[in-house]
């Protein structure tokens, strides 16, 4: 098993690095959000140990890139926070399991294999919206066998519409789903991605799937 330990506090990070070695699980630390991100979107480790408050970049940024990335590498956070809110909102972006600190290392041991042994091959479901084929295991979209480019943010997007397609989905709504629930509401990027999808998804297919219901959102339907 291989394991990337994300922890800014050195002491903590070092502690669960060793001991997890003494369990013969090669461990690597790192201590900046930033350069976790780097390393994780690399996928090679089995189970990723993640702080949420990390210089540079947030622990919660971090989850919410690798899966937007479509990185599937099991995730288990580390948090200070015990309140309810907070571990939903990890779990919600994400996270496959927490710890809170302070934590007993057999605990975290013992939840790191139960993330090692979980099986991993079950096949995601393909959302099928007219010739359009959304792989939600590949995040890989195609349009009348196309294979079109789409970044993160913009997969995530048409993902969401794809899963309630034939309803009208509001501003706020894809923009909690995208961005996050602490994402300014008031801010038209929800526009702009809905426009880049539409020169994808549509301007050289029919019919056009991405339709706007003016004053409330958008809606992905034939």
């Amino acid at each position: 098993m291989k394991v990337l330990v994300v922890e800014d506090d050195r002491s903590v990070g070092q502690f669960v690095k060793r001991g997890l070695e003494e369990q013969r699980i090669q461990a690597d630390l790192v201590a900046d959000g930033m350069e976790a991100l780097e390393w994780a979107s690399r996928a090679e480790y089995d189970v990723v140990v993640l702080d949420l408050r990390l210089p540079g970049l947030s622990g919660q940024e971090v989850l919410r890139t690798l899966r937007d990335r479509g990185v599937d590498t099991p995730v288990l956070v580390l948090t200070a926070q015990d309140a309810v809110e907070s571990k939903v909102q990890a779990l919600r972006t994400g996270a496959d399991d927490y710890v809170t600190k302070p934590f007993a290392f057999e605990e975290l041991l013992a939840r790191v294999e139960a993330l090692y042994r979980r099986p991993r091959d079950i096949a995601l479901p393909v959302l099928k919206v007219e010739d359009m084929e959304i792989d939600t295991g590949k995040h890989e979209v195609r349009r009348d066998g196309t294979v079109l480019d789409l970044t993160p943010k913009e997969y995530s997007v048409l993902e969401y519409l794809a899963r309630n397609a034939g309803r009208v989905m509001t501003r706020t709504l894809i923009t909690e789903y995208a961005w996050g629930y602490h994402f300014d509401p008031g801010t038209n990027v929800v526009d702009v991605v809905i426009n880049r999808l539409r020169k994808k998804v549509d301007r050289d297919f029919k019919p056009k799937l991405i339709h706007t219901v003016r004053g409330v959102g958008y809606v992905l339907k034939a």
